[in-house]
């Protein structure tokens, strides 16, 4: 069955419960700290918990004065292993099976996000949108950037304006790699 059928057909919670299980641990880890435990709450329970916990680790961070090079490089990099895995359980061979698969990861977060054929893209809605400021937003969307790197097998995905920075919309474009 081709890979767009299959990101249209239902995800079960369990599975959608430990894939964001997995995001919680990949980020704590490039905090360089412990997730919260998860046990018993709902996927959507646990995703406003992620916004929380991103929120937290991400403002703890940037008040530490320390540079946020560091912590983009590993949450980029863990995101990027992330995509990979994805890219391979889920035999993405295409751009387009990238997109697509970026696309319904996107949808099950809260995230309205549509491609154009030019590599242009826009989120008219994001669920983190409310959580976070437009520094915090720019921390983490490192995360963003890794697992398109490592779902499209080394794709840019790139923001030009944020929701967080007042706007209407969150633009940028997602190109293939070299």
């Amino acid at each position: 069955m081709p890979l767009k059928k299959i990101m249209r057909i239902y995800i079960p919670e369990f599975i959608k419960k430990e894939k964001l299980g997995e995001l919680f641990r990949l980020t704590a880890d490039a905090f360089q700290s412990e997730p919260p435990k998860l046990e018993g709450l709902s996927f959507a329970e646990r995703l406003t918990k992620y916004a929380l916990f991103t929120k937290e680790q991400a403002e703890g961070y940037l008040r530490s004065g320390r540079s946020p090079e560091e912590v983009n490089k590993r949450l980029y990099k863990n995101s990027c292993i992330f995509g990979q895995s994805l890219r391979k359980s889920l035999h993405i061979v295409t751009w387009e099976d990238a997109v697509t698969t970026l696309k319904a990861i996107y949808k099950l977060i809260g995230i309205d996000f549509s491609y154009g054929d030019q590599g242009e893209f826009i989120i008219r809605q994001c669920f983190f949108g409310k959580y976070y400021s437009k520094e915090v937003c720019m921390l983490i969307s490192s995360l963003d950037e890794g697992l398109a790197a490592g779902l499209s097998g080394g794709g840019r995905l790139c923001f030009k304006q944020r929701i967080t920075e007042g706007t209407s919309c969150c633009i940028g474009f997602f190109s293939e790699g070299l």
